[in-house]
């Protein structure tokens, strides 16, 4: 049973907050804004920094500074974390890749798209970006449209394929899945159960007041470590699901805030 009123609510952020790459929706972007009302509210994905702004911190009206520092960011998938200080999005920790670590992820994610016939050509983007903390395989590109992502690996088995061969070649480093055609590389033991740990840590706030949202909470998706953490959690299937959710929370939260 997910925690009736936490303290903390994470999320996912493609296919959960929002559309892939899409920035949210202005019915979410105000459920968000009356979450940070009454609950502190992290917000941790594969995606960059910039893709955060983007999908998320542009899109919130009406909040203020203060408000705002209620609001935790970690992109990359926990391998950053960054917070509002004084209107200035500041960042706290970054786990880097050493440029040894970056050339070896580059050279055997590619190596290996090529060898199982993954590496397209038609694409929108670059199909291999370095993030600092993780280097991250977008086999459409980062670009790309979500019905072009949707139908290139419907079942996930290509994604999978991939990962467990690039994984075989990278023993010190984290291989994962990432969203729905992509493939993200870490240090050996960063994932988003990770970044939950030093959110808890640096806020104080305990996991077990924590609530984590997000659709990639199956066995295979980059979500299930924090699952496997203990951490409470609810499934979605895109942003519509996490709003119906939230248009029931926030209200149990603003009563007990009371």
């Amino acid at each position: 049973m997910a925690t009736q009123h936490p303290r903390l609510v994470a999320f996912d952020l493609d296919d959960t907050l929002a559309p892939s790459k899409s920035p949210i929706d202005p019915r979410m972007a105000e459920l968000l804004v009356r979450l940070l009302g009454v609950a502190e509210v992290c917000v941790i994905s594969g995606g960059q920094f910039a893709q955060f702004t983007m999908q998320v911190i542009d899109n919130l009206v009406d909040v203020d500074a203060v408000t705002l520092t209620r609001l935790h960011l970690m992109p990359t998938c926990g391998t950053q974390y960054y917070r509002s200080e004084e209107g200035t999005w500041v960042q706290v920790y970054a786990e880097n890749l050493t440029d040894d670590q970056k050339q070896r992820a580059l050279a055997a994610v590619e190596t290996t798209a090529r060898e199982l016939g993954y590496w397209e050509t038609k694409t929108w983007g670059p199909i291999l970006e370095d993030r600092g903390s993780q280097i991250t395989f977008s086999a459409l590109g980062q670009a790309a449209p979500v019905a072009a992502k949707t139908q290139w690996d419907a079942d996930g088995v290509k994604k999978t394929a991939l990962r467990e061969a690039v994984q075989s070649l990278l023993p010190d480093l984290e291989v994962r899945s990432g969203g729905s055609t992509s493939v993200d590389i870490t240090r050996r033991g960063i994932d988003k159960a990770y970044g939950m740990t030093r959110l808890a840590e640096l806020t104080g706030i305990p996991l077990d007041d924590m609530l984590f949202v997000g659709d990639r909470l199956d066995e295979n998706g980059n979500d299930y470590p924090v699952k496997a953490l203990g951490v409470d959690c609810v499934a979605v299937e895109g942003w519509e699901d996490t709003a119906a959710f939230l248009e029931t929370l926030i209200p149990v939260l603003q009563t007990v805030s009371r």
